[in-house]
């Protein structure tokens, strides 16, 4: 996607190639500045600081920290090698434990390097790998549009080419992936096709990141779009202003519950009470094949409760601040994410197509994981028994 007139991904690999450039996502939309990361401790870093964040741009720079991790233990013998990777992806892993892309990585980084037996071959592996990581998030967002696209499509026929009025939470767009983003690429696609389209941003409390970042991308773009309140969103499906939901996830069982944003599953609720389409866009990197009930297998990252008491902005003299929004003292919970049954989920959209929520259908969609998904669905049937 385009800042200015440049087009950019949300990170790549440094000229030299022992660097990683990213956007330093905490001073958007104020400031746009990039970081370079040097060490896996740098990645790590900026993936629990929020300098990246995003199911897709996690994996993805969790990808090149691994790399990094292989630069570093370059100079080391192969078990000596190994052990540092190995360590190094404890270390990623542990930074966010909700969005899947991050362990799924992680693990495809180990085992490459895994498969090969001279140290100069486990670089070459890891540069290649952390490249197709990004390389294919980018595609698969890209291919998700292109399916999408055809839901926009088909309201903006039945409304006689009125205007189409889509409702987002969080930012699932080109800033949380490499590339075009999940629930936002088929509303590119529909923009570059023509489409008269909208965005409702909910500001999504207490980050912001959807006032801060989904509307600063909109906006970058020209796509048409308001930035309302989180809890204003029920209200606009009642009143008709709403045709279609889409959010992306950061986790989503091979059965269909979505982990994303907390928030995400009370606007599923007012979209199934008001007959809203509510989907859910998400790479096949974000699926969880191990597990089938998202409400007892899905970690829920807890945050500091800083993020809801302080705030940041631009005061009026152009200087930027952080601003106390509760009483001192007063205590405050931050969950991140919640989960949204699959009851509540109209359909997925990936970059194989699009699909419903639940076993069937995705199996259908991913027949390559059909086995996977037999023993684990007979594993956790087994569990809950006991």
């Amino acid at each position: 996607m385009k800042v200015g007139n440049q087009h950019f991904r949300t990170v790549w690999l440094g000229s030299d190639e022992r660097t990683v450039n990213v956007i330093d996502q905490r001073k958007l939309p104020f400031e746009f500045a990039l970081k370079e990361l040097r060490t896996v401790e740098d990645a790590a870093s900026a993936i629990r600081e929020m300098v990246v964040r995003g199911a897709g741009l996690i994996g993805a720079t969790a990808g090149f920290g691994m790399l990094l991790a292989a630069l570093e233990a370059e100079p080391m013998a192969r078990q000596k090698f190994l052990e540092h990777v190995r360590q190094a992806g404890d270390l990623l892993i542990g930074t966010r434990p909700t969005a899947i892309n991050l362990a799924w990585a992680v693990e495809r980084q180990v085992a490459a390097m895994n498969g090969v037996k001279k140290i100069d071959q486990m670089v070459e592996k890891a540069v290649e790998i952390a490249q197709a990581i990004a390389d294919e998030d980018a595609e698969a967002c890209r291919q998700i549009g292109l399916h999408g696209v055809s839901l926009i499509r088909e309201i903006c026929r039945r409304k006689r080419g009125a205007r189409v009025n889509v409702l987002t939470h969080c930012n699932a767009g080109w800033l949380a992936f490499v590339d075009f983003g999940s629930a936002t690429a088929p509303i590119y696609a529909a923009f570059d096709e023509g489409i008269p389209v909208h965005v409702w941003v909910d500001e999504t409390r207490p980050r912001n990141q959807g006032a801060r970042l989904t509307a600063w991308e909109l906006g970058q773009q020209g796509v048409p779009h308001t930035v309302i309140v989180d809890s204003a969103g029920g209200h606009l499906m009642q009143h008709g202003q709403v045709d279609i939901v889409i959010t992306g996830t950061d986790r989503t069982t091979f059965t269909g519950d979505v982990a994303n944003k907390i928030g995400t599953y009370l606007k599923a609720l007012a979209a199934k009470d008001n007959d809203v389409p509510f989907y859910v866009a998400l790479p096949s990197s974000t699926f969880d094949w191990d597990h089938a009930d998202g409400m007892k297998s899905i970690p829920i990252e807890e945050r500091s409760s800083e993020e809801v008491n302080l705030i940041s902005g631009r005061l009026p003299d152009g200087q930027l601040a952080e601003v106390a929004t509760l009483p001192f003292g007063t205590p405050a919970k931050n969950y991140g994410f919640d989960v949204t049954p699959a009851r509540l989920v109209t359909g997925l959209i990936t970059e194989r197509g699009i699909c419903q929520a639940n076993v069937a259908s995705i199996t259908e969609l991913f027949p390559d994981q059909s086995e996977r998904i037999k023993v684990n669905s007979e594993f956790e049937t087994a569990d809950f028994a006991d």
